[in-house]
């Protein structure tokens, strides 16, 4: 974990500010403050374009904890992996520079679970991610819909993500662990 002095900060604070009554709804957008620190520069002098998927990592921690979603996971032995991110970026944030990280729940497919990042300065968008994840089990196997939602007392489920998500999932998605998927270039395109 390449934020880990980061993550347990806003572990703490999400506890924190979740027993104050700061808690949210699913359907809330969770919302921190954050501070481009010399550790996310690249040589270009401006927000490395990995980083922003690991600082939008402390979005998700913040927002599951004070949804109580970290508790439903904890207690049923489930865990959340993501399956497919992709990143939009509009404008470079520079060193020291403020942001608000927004995290959202965006909806849900079949298999998996949708949410939405964006990195805001002065009201406006600066990147934007959108992530899907999977929910497992320690023991093994997935954990359906319907088990999540009656966990987290939600019983109309998350809104239907839009067509372009469904579009992006698929094309960009790998085949599943059971089926092969060989390291083959033939089919890539070339370039003389």
């Amino acid at each position: 974990m390449n934020v880990l002095w980061r993550t347990i900060l806003v572990l703490f604070r999400a506890r924190r500010r979740h027993r104050r009554g700061e808690a949210l709804a699913y359907d809330e957008i969770g919302r921190i403050r954050l501070t481009t620190l010399p550790t996310d520069i690249d040589l270009l002098r401006h927000m490395n374009n990995g980083r922003y998927l690991s600082l939008f990592d402390l979005g998700r921690w913040d927002f599951t904890t004070r949804t109580g979603l970290a508790d439903v996971f904890r207690d049923n032995g489930w865990y959340a992996v993501v399956a497919n991110e992709t990143i939009s970026f509009r404008r470079s944030l520079q060193l020291w520079q403020r942001f608000e990280l927004e995290t959202r729940w965006l909806g849900y497919d079949d298999r998996a679970l949708f949410l939405e990042h964006r990195a805001i300065v002065d009201g406006e968008i600066a990147a934007r991610a959108v992530i899907r994840a999977r929910i497992l089990r320690r023991g093994g196997g997935s954990v359906t819909h319907d088990e999540l939602f009656s966990a987290m007392g939600i019983s109309d489920g998350f809104p239907e993500v839009p067509a372009w998500v469904h579009d992006w999932a698929a094309a960009a998605s790998l085949p599943s662990t059971r089926q092969p998927a060989p390291r083959d270039w033939q089919d890539a395109p070339r370039h003389g």
